[in-house]
C-alpha cells in the first residue's frame, strides 16, 4: 500500500467539535478555508478561496480538539 502526505497551510473557519457516536467513537468535524494567490496574463492579482469541511474519527478526533 502507498501512502501520499500532502500539508496544507489554512485558517480554521469554524470551532472544533467533539461528539461521540452512539458505539462511543469519537468524532471531530471543523471546516477550514485555503488561500490560492496568482498573477493571471493580464498581471493582475488574483485570489481563490476554498473551503473545506473536515472529519476525524477515533484517536485523531482526540487530539485535534485537543490542539
Amino acid at each position: 500500500m502507498d501512502l501520499n502526505k500532502a500539508q496544507i497551510i489554512w485558517n480554521i473557519t469554524q470551532d472544533v467539535e467533539l461528539k461521540q457516536t452512539p458505539n462511543w467513537q469519537n468524532v471531530t468535524s471543523f471546516s477550514i478555508a485555503t488561500n490560492r494567490n496568482w498573477v493571471d496574463q493580464s498581471w493582475n492579482k488574483q485570489e481563490q478561496v476554498e473551503y473545506h469541511n473536515i472529519v476525524l474519527w477515533w484517536k485523531l478526533a482526540e487530539i485535534a480538539w485537543q490542539y
